[in-house]
């Protein structure tokens, strides 16, 4: 089988290829940056043409415009809904014309204007506070209403040891400085892109998606405010010198007002596909150790 990754060089595709090593199947990996084959999700023509060249049955789709705060940018916001809206529908237009497969990855800021106190469910709805997260949920109305055969994974807080995210950010600030404040009032849980790497490799892998399309949460197990994530990485790192204290979103302005609650209920991940989900610490010290180790 044939299967198609986009966004081959964000966190989660860089997990995807070191997974994708153990498969039978031929995984093909796409960027629009150097060091990837080119392929712009954006162009339905160049996507249609792609997948019929290489007899694609499967796209997971790792692309996205992630930095919330510069998704407001008046400047920014064709390209934000181009990637996380247009581009969505793009890949589900081609996957439905030859009956294929899209694994579409989403976000807990479709979640944010509602203020719940348990987790998140697949049926919830939501209303996204910003730019970000509207084009997001726009992204995933567009794969439904395509009528593809289609998995929407919603994650939160991704972290790696690729690229830039809060784990790295904060291994760095709490290794050069005596101080540093971080907000307990937004609570949720990281997620190391490997396990959900793994988590979609195993779906995809074991052909386990036949007949059980639909939207699904993935995040690691557990519960915890960006403070308690920032003393875990503190921790894990021996970065004990660094005084971490807690402080309100209000002292850090932001254009966007982020979720203040979005754990993601996994349940239906879990129940339907037999995924494993791990507890966050572990994962995060597993990450630490291998940043170190590098």
């Amino acid at each position: 089988m044939n299967i198609l990754v986009t966004g081959a060089a964000g966190q989660l595709g860089r997990e995807m290829q070191i997974v994708a090593v153990e498969s039978a199947d031929h995984y093909i990996f796409t960027d629009v940056c150097e060091g990837y084959e080119q392929l712009d999700i954006t162009d339905v023509d160049a996507v249609r043409k792609f997948v019929a060249d290489r007899q694609i049955e499967v796209i997971v789709n790792c692309a996205a415009w992630t930095n919330v705060d510069a998704a407001e940018a008046p400047e920014n916001r064709d390209a934000v809904m181009a990637l996380n809206a247009s581009a969505p529908a793009n890949l589900a237009r081609v996957m439905k014309e030859v009956s294929g497969l899209l694994v579409h990855i989403s976000t807990d800021y479709v979640f944010g204007a509602e203020v719940y106190n348990t987790p998140c469910t697949e049926t919830m709805s939501g209303t996204p506070t910003g730019v970000y997260g509207n084009s997001k949920l726009m992204g995933e109305k567009a794969v439904v209403e395509s009528g593809c055969n289609h998995l929407i994974i919603r994650t939160a807080w991704l972290y790696s040891e690729f690229g830039k995210n809060f784990v790295k950010t904060m291994l760095k600030l709490t290794s050069e400085r005596p101080q540093v404040k971080v907000v307990f009032d937004q609570v949720g849980t990281p997620t190391y892109a490997l396990d959900l790497a793994r988590a979609i490799y195993e779906i995809v892998d074991g052909r386990k998606y036949v007949g059980k399309q639909g939207i699904y949460h993935y995040s690691n197990e557990g519960v915890c405010s960006w403070y308690d994530f920032a003393r875990a990485i503190a921790g894990y790192a021996g970065n004990d010198l660094c005084l971490i204290e807690p402080c309100a979103s209000v002292d850090f302005p932001s254009p966007v007002k982020r979720p203040a609650y979005s754990v993601l209920d996994k349940k239906k991940i879990k129940e339907t596909f037999g995924v494993k989900v791990p507890y966050w610490t572990d994962s995060l010290k597993t990450c630490i150790d291998n940043l170190s180790n590098s």
